[in-house]
């Protein structure tokens, strides 16, 4: 085997079997050994400059993977944090990602993402970090998550935003106090109120 290609497979394994292409070439491997591997079926490409090793674990969610690799300062939100929650029975057809108000949109061809832009207080509030098959995945804690569909009720629809809010309270995941901690930093307030206080 090209010993290039060699001391590139142990640059891939030392970072877990993935990387960035800027991390990759300035780890000191050169774009022509990159492209070689990729031809050889050694890495795979996963994304817009995303390689993955061939022989490296699959991931047990792709998608929310990638996105996490793509968009390091994006958080998971909506839909796909009640889906990676398990509270919801939505299945998202795209991942929803919030990103910091004034943040330009990423250029992503997969996978289908939708994006949510979030001024400073609530963008930072209940952000949870959760590490699943060696890829650390920034998502809103449930209680955040919920009060964020009542925010966002146009967006998602208030079916979903009234069986998350059902769901995490029958399955104690959260309580009352912890949604409205969360609907006050969303300025939901009121809105939540009289469907929380129907459920309690």
């Amino acid at each position: 085997m090209d010993k290039n290609i060699e001391s590139a497979l142990k640059v891939f394994e030392k970072q877990n079997g993935v990387m960035r292409s800027a991390k990759i070439f300035r780890l000191g491997i050169q774009p022509r050994t990159l492209y070689q591997m990729r031809d050889d079926g050694l890495v795979i490409a996963e994304g817009r400059g995303l390689y993955r090793l061939a022989n490296s674990t699959l991931w047990s969610d792709p998608d929310l993977a990638i996105i996490s690799l793509q968009i390091p300062k994006g958080v998971i939100c909506l839909i796909s944090a009640l889906y990676f929650h398990q509270i919801t029975t939505q299945i998202p057809y795209e991942v929803y990602v919030a990103l910091p108000k004034d943040s330009e949109k990423p250029r992503i061809q997969h996978p289908p993402t939708r994006f949510f832009w979030v001024s400073p207080e609530p963008f930072k509030a209940g952000i949870e970090t959760h590490k699943k098959d060696n890829v650390e995945i920034k998502v809103y804690g449930i209680a955040k998550t919920i009060a964020d569909c009542f925010k966002f009720r146009n967006k998602v629809g208030m079916d979903v935003a009234l069986e998350a809010l059902r769901e995490g309270l029958r399955g104690k995941k959260c309580t009352p106090d912890q949604i409205l901690r969360f609907a006050r930093v969303d300025r939901i307030e009121r809105i939540i109120l009289p469907y929380l206080e129907a459920l309690v």
